[in-house]
């Protein structure tokens, strides 16, 4: 039997993103961290899975090596005992790692995804999670991205992509919901 409470899958909410803003980089979404932290608090409350997906990069130059202070995990997002810690070394959460393994030994059919970029790890990591059959769900207000220039040479805002990957997830991959919705559900659950 299907375990009714979804399971919570944080991806890459690394200091590396700081440095990023840092050094100039303008993203959207200013209040995604806040709105995990809200995810992260209601599914401990509830006794609901919690997966924490963190990026190590593989490039020398990559400001997720865990030698550099981008690997780190924000404070406010950072695991608790007990949580489940899986490191990825690409795109997907679910390429070279056991994340499928552990969500299918647990029964779990439903997952809340959040993190960063929305149009990098976590698109890849939605669309994914839909091709697998599971009922995914995007917050789309715990999640962001980067203002980006494309081949053409035009920018990108960082609003435009998120709201173009959102789009394109939308109903073929995986549900668009906001955090208060996902908060709102659990309470359901567990009644």
């Amino acid at each position: 039997m299907p375990n009714l409470l979804p399971a919570l899958i944080v991806v890459d909410v690394q200091r590396a993103f700081d440095e990023w803003e840092a050094a100039g980089k303008r993203r959207n979404n200013p209040d995604a961290v806040a709105r995990i932290v809200d995810l992260l608090a209601a599914f401990r409350a509830n006794g609901a899975p919690i997966f924490h997906i963190r990026h190590e990069g593989t490039k020398p130059n990559s400001t997720f090596l865990p030698s550099r202070t981008g690997y780190a995990v924000k404070d406010e997002a950072r695991e608790l005992a007990g949580e489940v810690v899986i490191v990825k070394r690409v795109n997907s959460a679910f390429i070279g790692t056991d994340l499928e393994t552990r969500l299918r030994a647990s029964d779990i059919a439903t997952l809340v995804i959040c993190g960063a970029t929305t149009n990098h790890c976590v698109e890849t990591t939605t669309r994914m999670a839909g091709n697998l059959g599971f009922d995914a769900r995007l917050v789309r207000d715990a999640t962001w991205t980067f203002d980006r220039v494309g081949p053409d040479g035009d920018t990108h805002s960082a609003e435009s992509i998120h709201a173009m990957t959102l789009s394109n997830l939308n109903g073929e991959f995986a549900r668009i919901v906001t955090a208060n919705d996902v908060i709102s559900s659990l309470a359901g659950v567990r009644q």
